[in-house]
């Protein structure tokens, strides 16, 4: 009896290998096209500090600590996977071995669609102490708490309490500052909160940490 389950299992198994090929799903896996809208799952081996899951935005670019911004829509998972070891290289003494899979796909994608509409977009500008600085194009709609998601956070040198918020009027071109603390995101009487939607033009910009802060 236990010697027929076992030449059963045998059967199945080489049926499974005939059909799917080894390392299949792997495979279909390196071969798939990033598109605006999908979820990765990074890691490092190196650093597991800097796991993360990460959307690659509408004009096709990801954010991660120590690369800045690489773009990822349009290239297959191993490009990206070299371009992020090549990129993350000077920061290890060898080059790392990072390895990226779709969490997620696009909502459109998933649905089976076709060509997804990324949506409007904005640019919102990011200086001071965050992973990623510069000009970042990212959805309308965005709130300030996932705005610094997805350049990478802060860096360990942030003043997380004194987080500003620039808006220019485009009236007047009047510059408002506005205050956030990253530790209260629910927002206080004297600031906003991490739920405020940006604006494009918006600059938020990050301090540095001062002595003993």
């Amino acid at each position: 009896m236990l010697l027929s389950i076992v030449r059963m299992f045998a059967v199945v198994l080489l049926a499974m290998v005939f059909v799917f090929g080894p390392g299949r799903g792997a495979q279909a896996q390196d071969g798939y096209v990033i598109q605006p809208g999908d979820t990765l799952q990074i890691e490092v081996l190196e650093d597991p500090g800097l796991n993360r899951s990460t959307l690659v935005l509408p004009g096709g670019g990801i954010s991660f600590p120590m690369a800045g911004s690489v773009q990822a829509g349009g290239r297959t998972i191993e490009q990206l996977r070299q371009n992020l070891a090549e990129a993350l290289g000077p920061n290890f003494a060898v080059e790392p071995n990072v390895y990226v899979s779709v969490a997620a796909l696009g909502q459109q994608q998933a649905a089976g669609g076709g060509a997804r509409a990324s949506g409007p977009v904005m640019d919102v500008y990011a200086i001071g102490q965050v992973a990623v600085p510069g000009r970042i194009e990212t959805k309308q709609g965005t709130t300030l708490l996932q705005f610094l998601a997805e350049i990478g956070g802060l860096t360990k040198f942030a003043a997380e309490k004194r987080i500003e918020l620039h808006r220019t009027d485009k009236k007047t071109g009047a510059v408002t500052t506005y205050l956030f603390n990253y530790r209260t995101p629910a927002g206080s009487a004297s600031g906003i909160s991490g739920s405020t939607k940006l604006a494009p033009g918006d600059v938020v910009k990050v301090p540095q940490r001062r002595l003993f802060e």
